[in-house]
């Protein structure tokens, strides 16, 4: 049984924390955030110690360590430009960390930590949960069987994710594009991850919108080459979405054909869980494709004529 410190209790991942440190048969010792809203620890660890204060946290991890509690992971779930921070909280303290995507904003910051990691000794984890999804292994098999017939091939993928959220989703610090690192990066960086893993290495990076509450481009791998959409307003969604009274809508269609992963979703965390817990988590090096490509796609300029266009950018007026 290994012991948890949970960071960024009260937010919408951090159940899929909880229930996979529950099931995978270990304990949540103590969690911190900033909001106190964080009943839904009751549904799992009700004896866990709870902190809103950064320095009331650390001591208690530091008594904790004093009286022989050893922490092995310390799980990461709050605001991305903070991951980094905690991260290197957690290695310092003795523990492996398990960081929700991004990872970080920014590549160096990957480099940093790879010298915290040598110091320290201990482990960076990513959760790149698609990765461990039946329909996205299966996907990549079939990539892998074409190119070993044709090792030339480059397939041309569309991807589609909108998912609809409201005015509080603006004020929230996910709305902040220095907290969050804007759309792209925080709803984006796990499926551009998933196609760099599939496609092989990045070849080109055009972004074609970049507005607050949607964002798309053109990307090209060494095998795909990929118009992308991504958005959080409602009104972008298919008329048939919405008469389904439904708010969200993924899609992936690789040369023409849908890839169905629409299901599965909350179990992903307990298997990535149980990937890291026995030797195969995906580290820093894993983690640097997605990021590069993220930092590239904010500090590039919009250029809306070159390559493909997603057919979606027609729905932002």
């Amino acid at each position: 049984m290994k012991n948890f410190l949970l960071i960024g209790a009260a937010g919408y991942i951090a159940p899929r924390h909880m229930n996979a440190i529950k099931e995978t048969g270990n304990v949540l010792v103590a969690a911190l955030d900033k909001n106190d809203s964080v009943g839904i620890i009751d549904s799992y660890f009700p004896e866990a110690d709870f902190f809103t204060e950064f320095e009331r946290f650390d001591r208690h991890v530091d008594l904790l360590k004093r009286k022989g509690t050893k922490i092995d992971y310390v799980s990461i779930a709050s605001p991305n430009y903070l991951h980094d921070s905690h991260i290197r909280f957690a290695l310092r303290h003795g523990s492996h960390a398990i960081c929700e995507k991004p990872l970080v904003l920014n590549p160096h910051n990957i480099d940093a930590l790879k010298l915290v990691e040598q110091e320290t000794g201990n482990q960076i984890f990513n959760i790149l949960q698609l990765r461990l999804h039946p329909s996205i292994i299966k996907l990549r098999e079939q990539v892998q069987a074409d190119l070993k017939n044709n090792p030339s091939k480059v397939f041309d993928v569309d991807l589609t994710y909108l998912t609809s959220r409201g005015h509080w989703y603006f004020t929230s610090w996910k709305g902040d594009d220095t907290k969050s690192g804007g759309i792209a990066t925080n709803i984006g960086v796990h499926f551009y991850d998933m196609l760099g893993w599939i496609f092989g290495d990045i070849k080109q990076n055009i972004p074609h919108l970049k507005k607050q509450d949607a964002s798309a481009g053109y990307l090209e791998f060494a095998h795909a080459r990929v118009r992308w959409f991504l958005s959080v307003n409602y009104e972008h969604l298919p008329t048939q979405v919405k008469e389904k009274g439904q708010r969200t809508y993924r899609s992936i269609t690789v040369d023409g054909n849908e890839i169905e992963f629409s299901g599965g979703f909350t179990d992903l965390h307990t298997a990535s869980y149980e990937h890291i817990l026995a030797g195969k988590g995906y580290g820093l090096d894993e983690a640097r494709k997605s990021i590069e490509i993220v930092s590239a796609i904010r500090k590039k300029d919009v250029a809306p004529n070159l390559g493909e266009r997603h057919p979606f950018l027609a729905k932002v007026k």
